[in-house]
């Protein structure tokens, strides 16, 4: 059995006068399915020493111990002026109750959001805490230039979620966004291509539910993100040498999830957590299966928001646990929103945690049943905590729920209408031709030059040759009769495409990405699936595009294993 390095806190400094505390395990931390690669995890705190001292992010109760006698080290704990909380939460308490017990009660202040001073003062009751309510007004001056600046990003996961911005560094803190749950020895990510896979599964897990609230983050966050040089995140690397790529990936993956054709409502409330952890083991269930998932938490939400939501959906999926017999007020409510507002022709799903009868759950099942509506998957119930087998019914639950609307869809497919005119039909029909994505590099001097295409055809074997259709606003990249270039296939999964989405302005597209010259000079794309190298034989001008016919000198299969790219449109009067 290999041997487990024990928990530990590594520090280091990350800019003027400031530290980061990255409290570490290991091997995995919680059963929730965030932790399933199993790489471990850090908790990331942050210490800022000024004329004041502010403590950013304390750990949850796993690292209380470690945690404050590594902080004792760097600084006098009676010395800690703020302590600045990016979400509250009781795991997250204990290292508080233990700060507060070595007497600095009387000069720490708490800076927070609003539904976090609630949460503190309930873990709290005998205490008089002092608390400042951060919002976008709201500034702290420790002094020596560190005007800390404050952006609420609530979320219906943590909405409390608090991000902290400080000019003097231009560190921007960002909690739960930009993580990644792996443990390592390297503070920063030098290496950040090799984290792709590890911050979309963080992603996935926590925030692809949420993508209509972590977009509306981003826009918050935007006046800041575009000044910062480091992202210091909650869990993992701190983000150093990818700021810019992983903003984009967040918009990226956020506008990817909102589009899809399939989209569920997942409203829930949760006591204690157990109720909020299966909702999310639901959600990834449904988003690995190819459905969008807008996710609510009722305690947090007014009713226009749950209406909406309920209206737009193909279906939707309450959780509850049981409080005294009942289910909590926010959930009846939702209920009842659901019932005079979602028709009955929309899928269901009820599932919850109890801790004694769980009537909470039978009555979701039973009105939503007397309805007429028709459900999804077999209710779920829960006593007290989820274990792993039970989180993995919820993610099976929630594929089933996402292979039973897509029946339905198709059961209930509906002719075009009448009104629809024969332009609109054929566009629609045209629009289905698929085509594979692909980059084509060229090369002029010293300069080399990219942009996307997806409309690659065979078109002659003997010799081996293609066209290619290129549309006039990317003319000043068109290749002459006669010269060369490369044409790199994409692989699906990849987002190389993000670099040549946007019209060249000047900047270097290819900065960021690992390639190595063609024997013709032009790139080739390191990620790319397969590529050829072209000589272009003959153009011609096509109305709104240009047509290239180029014969391939020379190709390769960059990976053996890998599906190519492919480009879906809904109508064929668009590129």
């Amino acid at each position: 059995m290999a041997e487990t390095r024990p928990r530990d806190v590594q520090t280091a400094e990350i800019g003027a006068n400031t530290l980061v505390l990255r409290s570490r395990t290991w091997d995995r931390l919680k059963f929730e399915v965030e932790y399933a690669r199993q790489k471990g995890t850090t908790a990331n705190s942050y210490l800022i020493q000024a004329d004041k001292t502010a403590l950013i992010d304390p750990p949850g109760e796993s690292f209380t111990n470690v945690f404050i006698e590594e902080l004792a080290h760097h600084v006098y704990l009676q010395k800690i002026d703020y302590v600045i909380l990016g979400h509250a939460n009781p795991n997250r308490f204990a290292t508080l109750k233990a700060l507060l017990g070595i007497e600095v009660a009387p000069q720490i202040t708490f800076v927070c959001a609003r539904a976090a001073e609630v949460a503190l003062r309930s873990a709290f009751p005998e205490q008089t805490l002092r608390i400042v309510l951060a919002n976008s007004e709201e500034t702290i001056d420790l002094g020596q230039g560190h005007q800390l600046q404050f952006i609420p990003t609530p979320t219906p996961r943590h909405p409390d979620g608090l991000c902290t911005y400080d000019p003097a560094t231009r560190i921007l803190y960002t909690d739960k966004l930009f993580g990644a749950h792996l443990c390592d020895d390297a503070v920063l990510d030098e290496n950040w291509r090799r984290l792709d896979d590890d911050r979309r599964y963080y992603f996935d897990c926590l925030h692809a539910s949420q993508a209509k609230q972590v977009e509306a983050a981003l826009d918050r966050l935007a006046p800041f993100s575009d000044k910062a040089k480091l992202y210091a995140v909650g869990h993992g690397p701190l983000v150093r040498y990818s700021v810019s790529r992983l903003t984009f990936d967040y918009r990226y993956w956020c506008e990817h999830q909102q589009a899809q054709e399939l989209n569920v409502a997942l409203l829930y409330t949760s006591a204690y957590g157990n109720t909020a952890t299966m909702g999310r083991a639901i959600a990834k269930g449904l988003i690995e299966s190819g459905a969008s998932v807008q996710t609510i938490n009722c305690e947090f939400a007014d009713p226009a928001e749950i209406t909406a939501s309920l209206e737009q959906c193909d279906g939707f999926i309450i959780g509850s646990p049981t409080l005294g017999g009942h289910a909590p007020s926010q959930i009846q409510t939702a209920l009842g929103i659901a019932l005079s507002t979602a028709a009955k022709t929309k899928l269901a799903g009820v599932f919850g945690s109890y801790g004694w009868s769980g009537e909470a759950i039978d009555l979701l099942q039973n009105k939503l049943q007397d309805a007429g509506y028709q459900f999804g998957f077999e209710p779920i119930r829960v006593k007290f905590k989820p274990t792993d087998d039970t989180l993995q019914e919820c993610e099976t639950a929630g594929a089933e729920f996402v292979q039973a609307l897509k029946k339905v869809r198709k059961v209930r497919t509906v002719r075009q209408p009448a009104v629809e005119t024969q332009s609109d039909r054929t566009a629609q029909a045209v629009g289905r031709i698929a085509g594979s994505l692909c980059v084509v590099t060229t090369r002029e001097g010293e300069q080399h030059r990219g942009f996307l295409t997806s409309w690659v055809s065979q078109a002659t074997f003997n010799p081996p040759g293609l066209t290619i259709a290129i549309s006039t606003d990317q003319s000043q990249s068109l290749p002459q009769s006669g010269a060369a270039f490369v044409l790199n296939i994409l692989k699906e999964g990849r987002n190389l495409r993000r670099h040549f989405l946007k019209p060249a302005s000047g900047a270097d597209r290819f900065g960021d990405l690992m390639t190595h010259p063609a024997q013709n000079g032009c790139l080739i794309l390191d990620e790319a699936l397969a590529y050829l190298e072209c000589t272009v034989q003959d153009r011609m001008e096509c109305g709104d595009h240009w047509l290239l016919y180029a014969t391939v000198d020379n190709g390769k299969v960059l990976e053996a294993i890998g599906v190519t790219a492919v480009q879906h449109r809904k109508s064929g009067m668009q590129y």
